[in-house]
């Protein structure tokens, strides 16, 4: 039993759960895979890392940039350009750009965000009822082999911090939420992504020190089938010197392979797109993998800082669903459903700055 649980794990779970913990509340956070962080990722691929997720962090707003202050401080992140390509017309034109990185892997923002928190990993949320004790109890379905866990929480308040579609799978009128409330859930809708993490032979070095103009990150704005494009290993000096490259696909490409049974095949027409437009050896990788981003950027957001459902026990959504700008509006959003659970709660003492 905890005063509060968090679902979901990504920058806006996290952050709401650390506050309120903070505050002096019990709570849980279940995370349906086994690291912290959501779509800030790393894959561990053949002897190194690769951010599959978000590619970088750059100052969108106060939220962002205090994080970046204090991670630069802690010498978790760095400054990996500042300047990216953008590739129009065939040529690349440089735009300023500070971008920073971690160079132990981008997910090292979650872990520093989710020290000191009860993270339930390797669990789903399956359904959530009222108890007779006016509770919510969660049912939770295992996703990998920790049964270390009890697989049902009770708690006084819940942050729903998953991607909308996920969310409606366990929220619905039944519960006593307003049509209104489900209404704005279901209208919030997502671009899909896929991500190619490609690994080249160390040899392909020399060629890349030749390039003209140099360039760590490309995005492609006006392209059908790629968006960006990344030289993933320059982040990483400590690391094996094999080059690696990150490639997302534009949405449209992602909507079109999203169900694809064989993702290597889609993977490598990607590759091949990049190879035509930046370097030829780019369709010619030693070794790949592919993730697919089923809600890699909310299109749609509400335009509300946090989505609590009214006439029920205390329930909240939030996340990059809730405002403009991503990881900035997620943020923001874990700060404001914090806010509101505790307003619900014991309106405890509660840091709402952006503190870290």
């Amino acid at each position: 039993m905890f005063d509060v649980v968090a679902i979901g794990a990504g920058m806006a779970g996290l952050i709401c759960a650390r506050q309120l913990r903070l505050a002096g509340y019990s709570v849980a956070v279940v995370e349906k895979s086994r690291g912290p962080g959501g779509r800030v990722a790393t894959r561990r691929v053949h002897g190194t890392r690769a951010d599959h997720g978000a590619r970088y962090l750059e100052p969108q707003g106060d939220a962002v940039q205090a994080l970046i202050d204090v991670l630069v401080d802690r010498q978790i992140l760095k400054l990996w350009t500042d300047s990216v390509g953008e590739f129009r017309e065939g040529e690349i034109s440089s735009i300023p750009s500070s971008c920073y990185v971690a160079p132990a892997g981008m997910n090292a923002v979650g872990k520093y965000i989710a020290e000191g928190l009860d993270i339930w990993y390797g669990r789903r949320v399956k359904a959530i009822s009222r108890t007779e004790s006016e509770m919510w109890h969660l049912s939770l379905e295992v996703t990998d082999d920790n049964l270390d866990l009890p697989q049902e929480l009770i708690a006084k308040a819940v942050v729903v911090a998953i991607p909308a579609p996920q969310a409606l799978m366990f929220l619905d009128t039944e519960l006593g939420f307003s049509s209104d409330f489900i209404d704005k859930l279901r209208s919030v809708e997502y671009d899909a992504c896929i991500t190619v993490m490609a690994g080249y032979s160390a040899e392909r070095n020399s060629d890349l020190s030749n390039l003209n103009p140099q360039w760590k990150s490309v995005s492609f704005p006006d392209d059908s089938d790629l968006s960006w494009i990344g030289l993933d290993s320059s982040k990483r000096l400590d690391d094996p010197q094999q080059p690696v490259f990150v490639v997302h696909s534009s949405a449209n490409f992602a909507d079109r392979f999203l169900e694809a049974t064989d993702l290597n095949i889609i993977g490598q027409e990607l590759l091949d797109r990049a190879s035509e437009h930046l370097i030829p050896w780019l369709k010619e990788p030693e070794w790949l993998q592919v993730h697919r981003w089923r809600y890699a950027f909310c299109r749609n957001p509400l335009p509300v800082s946090c989505l609590p459902a009214a006439g029920t026990l205390p329930l909240v959504c939030a996340g990059d669903l809730c405002g403009e700008g991503q990881i900035e509006a997620a943020l923001r959003s874990g700060l404001a459903a914090a806010n509101w659970v505790n307003s619900q709660l014991q309106n405890l003492p509660l840091d709402s700055s952006l503190n870290w």
